[in-house]
């Protein structure tokens, strides 16, 4: 459960839509159960509010996560993560995290400035600031998610096919692929929901299995809707599905009940 909401937010960077309709607006609101099995070890949502930072017009994009039941008494989890996104460029100028996590905890704000590429870092918790250089096009681990479903098109998407991007992350750039798997169809909660399935590839260590242990499905439509996401963890699997959604932009396309 440490990395609740850091496995559904780099799950979130491979949902895509045309550029030419946004798939996303003020109100849209997403809730997960993540679970082993029929255990419920926790719950996470995304919520995306109109705002202003610095002067500029934002979608304020937060991001909770924490366990419940016996989860939280073994192993207690709030994280917060949030992201303030021009509504036109689809950039990043402020980045927050905020996690416990069994008791490690962090506090940390990033600034952007993507005029001159700088990241400008607020160690909350230390009481420390520090400034690191970024490529152009960077995203936040938010951010990169709402970037996605606004600016690439997968109408011609092929099986296979592999897309990169740049991502900075606390204090590090990283360079986040993904692979299209292919087209499949879902039994959700809301019916059977025809979807696109990727696999991020991931750091293999601590947390994951393998490089390629991640799989998702989000819904072929307008939406880009996160349905099921499954993590190959060190210790078992772990699900997080879609439970409730309000909000959306367009339609939500059934197959049947």
């Amino acid at each position: 459960m440490k990395k609740l909401l850091v496995l559904l937010f780099i799950f979130g960077n491979i949902f895509f839509l045309s550029a030419q309709e946004r798939a996303y607006g003020d109100g849209e609101f997403f809730k997960f159960r993540v679970h082993y099995g029929f255990v419920t070890a926790g719950y996470a949502t995304l919520q995306v509010k109109n705002a202003s930072v610095n002067g500029n017009d934002v979608f304020h994009v937060r991001g909770y996560g924490e366990t419940v039941g016996l989860s939280k008494w073994f192993f207690n989890v709030q994280d917060d993560y949030q992201s303030y996104i021009d509504r036109e460029k689809d950039i990043p100028y402020r980045f927050i995290r905020k996690i416990d996590e069994g008791g490690y905890t962090k506090d940390l704000q990033i600034d952007f400035d993507h005029f001159n590429n700088k990241a400008r870092v607020i160690d909350k918790k230390h009481n420390e600031t520090s400034e690191f250089s970024f490529p152009k096009e960077t995203q936040d681990m938010i951010s990169a998610f709402y970037f996605l479903r606004n600016k690439l098109e997968t109408e011609n998407i092929k099986e296979g096919d592999v897309v990169e991007m740049n991502m900075f992350f606390d204090k590090e750039n990283y360079k986040f692929r993904l692979k299209f798997l292919g087209k499949e169809v879902l039994d959700t909660n809301f019916g059977r929901v025809r979807t696109l399935v990727f696999r991020p590839y991931v750091q293999s260590g601590r947390v994951f299995k393998e490089k390629e242990s991640l799989t998702v499905w989000i819904s072929d439509d307008k939406n880009k809707i996160p349905l099921l996401i499954k993590a190959n963890l060190a210790v078992g699997s772990l699900k997080a599905t879609l439970t409730e959604f309000k909000g959306l932009q367009h339609s939500f396309k059934i197959i049947a009940n």
